[in-house]
């Protein structure tokens, strides 16, 4: 007889593992893909201008078109994979990045090389949109060491890239380079259709057709002049024209975003603290990334004659910076580590100061080929904490049907950090130059200053990564976690809502619930208030419907909270699955609301109220009046530390299940490898925390949930020991025999029956002498002895009275 409580899904869990860990891998490997596609060209762009037979400021556009074709892409790609589908956008991704490999494969002229160049650039998506599908599907324990290894495959990629375009340049015809990439792309298409689920998190809603169009307009604007201003001339009115354009269309772009109801890029989401401030971070980690790419290379390739260059091969500068690309996929597990540990803000500042410590190390150490070996993993190793906390700060601060537009605009901040980098540094090794036989050469002290600005920038990052609001994981008493939580709790009814019937009971807001900014979809809210619903009823509104088309159909229930007390004052809206309000009404005493629907058909409704969380549910209208309950969640949070009570070691992977005062089972998970759980959106009330882990005593205490913020409890468990044994008679194995359990006091502990085979087993027992008692032939009783966390083996033989 076991008094544990049972470990949910274990089975699931297990089977679920191998699953989880593919499709980590092939979103990885997309990434990759994709970023070695952005480097393809870098050994043969000296000779494009003989190969397209054109000049070479117009066979610059093979590369200058990719970025733009990227910068406009990924936050579209990311709208519409929150809109439409991520993996969806992922295969469309892949398909372009196909399809433009084989364009320019099969290209022997500009025109269609640039074309080819700019369907690669629109697949630069990958990389965010699998960091989201990440976010939508795998657990809460997997999700930080899953993402930094996504996102350092951006780094991963162009490391490995160079050294293998090299390779295949030199010894193959220059078109092989694409085919190649044409190869990869579809291997990672087959392997995400055949292994990564589509994510069920949407939003839905319409494309706003505008706003990409004037954010591409804005961005193209003010990266071209960025790549094309050391051809152009900084001064020139091209390139000035162009800033001061991008300059008023991204005002106006932000104006009209701003007041529409399903933008492209939620301004107001990017605007909240950590989300702001993690963006301009990455600007300063992308320049600081890509100034390494810049310089190094250049260093190894040019002749010694210079008195600093080593004189070595495009493949050997390869060679030499691949490392850097194994150090960062290494290190993003160690950065998942150190951002459960201490948050990812620590992660991404420490990472920054170690991009620094690598510039300064370059300045020094600028003569052997092992130096610049050593440097590149040393930066190598910033970038993988860096890029392994951005998409965790990000993902802690958006709602989950906005993580893909959120992952993409990050990319894109990135993106324009490395863009800057190559027009900085072209600015400073042009005009910093010596002279080689009459040619002139970037001199050794421009190398030197690109390198302090690349370490300058990494610092900037630090003290910009400073004021991310400070990370309040587990051990936080006051206030909400902005990050997500380090631990696999999930919410009990979480995810995208169900329709829900006419006529729900109810039991059937608990299961249909979901949060607000899953719903912007249909509603053309977010939650970045209590939603427009909230703001639209005033307190001098009477009680009941108002604002209602009239003559519809009677959509009524309660809004209740946490053990079914009504919420008085609660917002209630519906609304079109096109944004638009129907009907609204406010809670009267007893929780009660009624809003009516114009005719049948699919509609939200929308409650909110102060203190608990906004929650959406969908439901379908027909002919005859509509009852539904709406249960909202509330603001409050609970986070623990379980502990061994005889060591006082964190106890990993312990159930944790929390049931309000009717046994209603409100959140389960486990704690993570610290022994810490998190969970959120509790309502202010009286709670049972269970926790069960193997060895250990199951526990059960409650729980008193404050107000606001999250309430810390930890928590001991006492270790437990087990009995078990076979009866036998004869040497037999006697099934059905009754075996009773009597502690030191008498008292019965436990009783059971043996099975077939004899056994039996009495588990979670304290410390202590215990009796057991056989029956079936004549009674039989033995004194045993346990201790805890052990397992005591007791056999018993039963005899005849005559033997």
């Amino acid at each position: 007889m076991s008094h544990a409580l049972p470990r949910p899904a274990d089975d699931e869990a297990v089977s679920a593992a191998p699953r989880a860990n593919a499709v980590v891998a092939v979103l990885a490997f997309g990434g990759i893909v994709v970023s070695l596609m952005q480097t393809l060209v870098i050994p043969i762009v000296p000779e494009l201008p003989k190969l397209l037979n054109a000049p070479a400021s117009d066979t610059a556009w093979a590369v200058t078109a990719t970025l733009l074709a990227a910068a406009v892409a990924v936050p579209m790609m990311g709208r519409l994979g929150d809109m439409y589908g991520k993996r969806r956008m992922l295969l469309t991704s892949l398909v372009l990045l196909i399809a433009g490999s084989v364009t320019a494969a099969l290209s022997d002229s500009l025109t269609p090389m640039i074309v080819g160049r700019v369907l690669q650039g629109m697949a630069g998506g990958v990389i965010p949109l699998g960091i989201s599908i990440m976010r939508d599907e795998l657990p809460a324990e997997r999700l930080g060491s899953a993402t930094a290894m996504m996102s350092a495959s951006l780094g991963v990629g162009a490391a490995l890239g160079l050294p293998a375009a090299a390779l295949i340049a030199d010894n193959f015809d220059w078109h092989v380079l694409f085919w190649s990439s044409a190869g990869m792309g579809v291997v990672a298409l087959l392997l995400v259709v055949s292994v990564v689920p589509e994510s069920k998190v949407r939003t839905g809603g319409r494309f706003d057709v505008v706003g990409g169009l004037g954010m591409a307009a804005g961005l193209v604007c003010l990266l071209l002049p960025i790549s094309k201003g050391g051809d152009w001339g900084w001064d020139s009115g091209t390139t000035l024209g162009l800033f001061g354009a991008s300059v008023v269309i991204l005002l106006l772009w932000g104006w009209f975003e701003l007041r529409t109801e399903q933008p492209l890029v939620d301004l107001r989401t990017t605007a909240r603290r950590q989300v702001l401030v993690t963006n301009l971070a990455s600007i300063a980690v992308g320049f600081g990334m890509f100034a390494m790419s810049l310089v190094l290379p250049q260093l190894l390739q040019l002749p010694e004659a210079t008195g600093y260059g080593l004189g070595k091969s495009l493949l050997t500068a390869g060679l030499v910076m691949a490392p850097s690309g194994l150090v960062m996929m290494a290190v993003a597990p160690v950065s998942a580590a150190l951002s459960k540990a201490k948050g990812p803000k620590a992660s991404l500042m420490l990472g920054s100061l170690i991009v620094a410590a690598g510039y300064g190390l370059n300045i020094l150490l600028m003569s052997e080929v092992w130096q610049f070996v050593l440097v590149s993993c040393v930066i190598g190793s910033g970038i993988g904490f860096t890029y392994g906390a951005m998409p965790a700060l990000i993902m802690g601060a958006v709602p989950p049907s906005q993580s893909g537009a959120a992952n993409s605009l990050n990319t894109l901040m990135r993106s324009i950090g490395t863009s800057t980098a190559s027009a900085v540094a072209g600015v400073i090794l042009s005009q910093m130059t010596t002279s080689l036989g009459g040619v002139a050469l970037p001199s050794e002290n421009g190398f030197k200053t690109v390198l302090a600005i690349g370490g300058g920038a990494a610092l900037l990052a630090f003290v910009v990564a400073s004021f991310i609001p400070r990370h309040r994981g587990a051990g936080a008493v006051e206030g909400v976690s902005a990050e997500e939580p380090s631990a696999g709790v999930r919410r009990e009814g979480r995810g995208t809502s169900a329709p829900a019937v006419a006529g729900v009971g109810p039991g059937g807001a608990a299961r249909e619930r979901t949060a607000v900014s899953a719903s912007v979809a249909a509603a053309g809210l977010d939650g970045r208030e209590r939603t427009a619903a909230s703001a639209s009823v005033t307190a001098a509104e009477p009680a009941g419907v108002s604002g209602s088309v009239g003559g519809g159909i009677p959509v009524s229930g309660h809004v209740l909270g946490a053990e079914r007390v009504p919420v008085t004052g609660a917002a209630v809206t519906l609304i079109s699955l096109g944004g638009r309000q129907l009907s609204r009404s406010v809670s009267r005493a007893d929780g009660s609301y009624g809003v009516e629907a114009p005719a049948n058909g699919s509609y939200v409704l929308i409650a909110s109220a102060d203190g608990y969380q906004p929650q959406a549910s969908t439901l379908v209208v027909t002919d005859a009046p509509v009852s539904y309950d709406v249960l909202l969640s509330g603001t409050s949070g609970l986070a623990g530390l379980v502990r061994s009570a005889d060591s006082g070691a964190p106890v990993a992977d312990a159930v944790v299940i929390v049931t309000d005062v009717r046994g209603e089972v409100l959140a389960t998970g486990r704690t993570d490898v610290l022994g810490e759980f998190v969970v959120t959106d509790l309502v202010p009330g009286t709670v049972t925390l269970a926790v069960n882990s193997p060895k250990h005593r199951p526990l059960a205490l409650p729980v008193e949930i404050g107000g606001a913020g999250t309430t810390r409890i930890e928590v001991e468990l006492r270790p437990g020991a087990h009995v078990r044994g076979t009866v036998r008679g004869a040497g037999t194995p006697l099934s059905d025999a009754r075996v009773t359990l009597v502690d030191a006091a008498g008292n019965v502990v436990a009783t059971t029956r043996t099975g077939l085979d004899g056994a039996y087993a009495f588990s979670d027992l304290d410390s202590g002498a215990y009796t057991v008692i056989a029956t079936g032939y004549p009674p039989r009783a033995a004194t045993v002895s346990v201790s805890g966390g052990g397992v005591d083996e007791h056999d018993i033989e039963l005899v005849h009275g005559g033997e």
